[in-house]
């Protein structure tokens, strides 16, 4: 895979902060490969292109997601994921990426999904945790939590109380399947 074409095509289709942040995510995402013994490569793919559609604006990202893609009602609720399933359209059909796991794990970064594969959970927390642009606080936190038995699920369950938490503050709506995913979360930690 050449990383230099990619990287030129996100420099002309991000804002800067954007680029940084996904240099920082796909960062992130090598090392939490090889801390779970997963392909470092493909985490590093799957961060570079997890938001490759971040900065379309919301009509084209509806007008691709009606055009070309499946995607459940309740995810339209919130404009700040239409990128998600978009990025992995534009992974595959711009960039040829076929493999199934970086696919996934783009199109899940955001809202995450029942179920979420090793490889998906670390792409998410990736996205969440990376040093360029996120919260270094935060970022410590959850890496501590990494730290522990279960930490995986423990990190996600952070992750995803914030988001609840941040979703009510700026009252925006908010999809089932976040709700059904910490209730999973919550499951996976106390047993």
């Amino acid at each position: 895979m050449d990383y230099t074409e990619i990287k030129q095509w996100l420099k002309e289709n991000l804002n800067e902060e954007r680029y940084l942040h996904t240099l920082g995510t796909a960062d992130c995402a090598k090392e939490l490969a090889k801390k779970y013994n997963l392909d470092e490569e493909k985490a590093y793919l799957a961060g570079l292109l997890h938001d490759c559609a971040k900065c379309f604006s919301n009509e084209k990202l509806i007008d691709i997601i009606k055009k070309n893609l499946d995607v459940e009602e309740c995810e339209m609720l919130n404009y700040k994921t239409l990128h998600a399933p978009v990025s992995a359209y534009i992974a595959e059909t711009q960039f040829n990426i076929k493999d199934k796991d970086i696919l996934s794990a783009i199109r899940w970064h955001t809202l995450g999904r029942l179920d979420m594969t090793t490889f998906e959970k670390i792409v998410f927390l990736a996205d969440k945790i990376e040093p360029n642009t996120r919260d270094k606080e935060y970022s410590q936190k959850i890496i501590t939590i990494l730290k522990e038995e279960n930490g995986l699920n423990k990190a996600l369950l952070i992750c995803y109380k914030e988001t609840l938490k941040s979703l009510v503050n700026r009252d925006l709506k908010i999809c089932l399947l976040t709700v059904e995913i910490y209730n999973k979360l919550q499951d996976l930690v106390k047993n």
